[in-house]
């Protein structure tokens, strides 16, 4: 069984480590089987517009290409210091991972119904790393499941603290 990377919910108090942006969206329309953190290959204004908080990954995904890992749909603003040396916002970024990695990812990508989806941007120790899941799609219901199944669990807990008042 492989071993699952732990998800990039490092302690407030880690110097090292600063959350930029998170796919919210992706938790509540696809099931996680398992995540991945990659590093990016970027330029500096890509690193200086990140820095900065101007990247959406909402609607980004991830693609296996001729045995690279390849982060498509991103979208990183142009940084308006870099006048003629600045990047284009949706170019194709190549993710950062070991081939025994890759391989394990693209088998199980492979599989109908399952997509690579990145779930959050963060630097750690300097180094911009993005989070990839392998989900599988949700249906309509499966999400209203999902919803009511939390608003139970919440109410159960409210329930639990007022009694102990």
């Amino acid at each position: 069984m492989a071993k699952k990377k732990s998800k990039p919910d490092k302690s407030k108090d880690d110097p090292n480590f600063k959350m930029v942006c998170r796919n919210r969206k992706a938790r509540h329309e696809y099931d996680i089987m398992d995540e991945l953190e990659c590093g990016v290959a970027l330029t500096g204004s890509e690193v200086k517009s990140i820095r900065a908080g101007k990247i959406s990954i909402d609607e980004g995904f991830a693609r296996i290409q001729d045995g690279e890992l390849w982060l498509v749909g991103c979208d990183i603003a142009e940084y308006p210091q870099a006048t003629v040396m600045n990047h284009e916002p949706k170019r194709r970024r190549k993710l950062l991972i070991h081939k025994r990695e890759l391989s394990k990812f693209a088998e199980q990508a492979d599989q109908k119904g399952l997509t690579l989806v990145p779930l959050a941007v963060y630097f750690s120790k300097g180094r911009v790393k993005v989070n990839v899941a392998l989900a599988r799609g949700r249906k309509t219901f499966d999400k209203r499941e999902k919803l009511k199944q939390q608003s139970d669990k919440r109410e159960m807990r409210d329930a639990v603290t007022k009694r102990r008042r």
